[in-house]
């Protein structure tokens, strides 16, 4: 997939998911696990919801407010997570995390996150980047699943 993909085309998935964010909702059922991540430098201010069952993420959304890369990968990280397996979820974000740091990923795996993969040229834009995928790490470390 990104082979093929322009920077205009990163630009407008980016821009889409940032106008149009995915999942972006409030539950507050205590069957969700809930982690609130902030970023101390940018506005990123988000909750990351889970809900599981079974080891299987049958709902992720998020909620607050963020910047533009915040908001995109964090709407694009909850579409790709849906419904897979904890295994599957931590096996996509450790893809994520190593196209992020420019280390040996699948990028088959990714999808449309793909397009955050010239990240590590914006260092600034790293931590925006991640902090919905380090607020998901955190959910799926809690082995407290049912």
């Amino acid at each position: 997939m990104h082979f093929s993909m322009t920077n205009e085309m990163m630009r407008e998935i980016i821009m889409d998911h940032y106008q149009n964010p995915r999942n972006r909702r409030e539950e507050n059922d205590e069957t969700y696990k809930t982690v609130f991540m902030d970023s101390t430098s940018c506005i990123d201010k988000i909750y990351i919801q889970a809900k599981i069952i079974d080891d299987r993420l049958v709902d992720v959304c998020w909620h607050g407010v963020g910047c533009a890369i915040s908001t995109a990968s964090t709407s694009i990280m909850t579409e790709l997570l849906l419904n897979k397996s904890v295994l599957e979820a931590e096996d996509i974000i450790a893809n994520y995390m190593h196209m992020i740091h420019e280390e040996e990923y699948d990028p088959e795996k990714l999808d449309e996150a793909i397009v955050f993969m010239n990240t590590s040229k914006q260092a600034a834009r790293i931590k925006c980047a991640t902090i919905g995928w380090n607020g998901m790490k955190q959910i799926l470390g809690d082995d407290d699943h049912e």
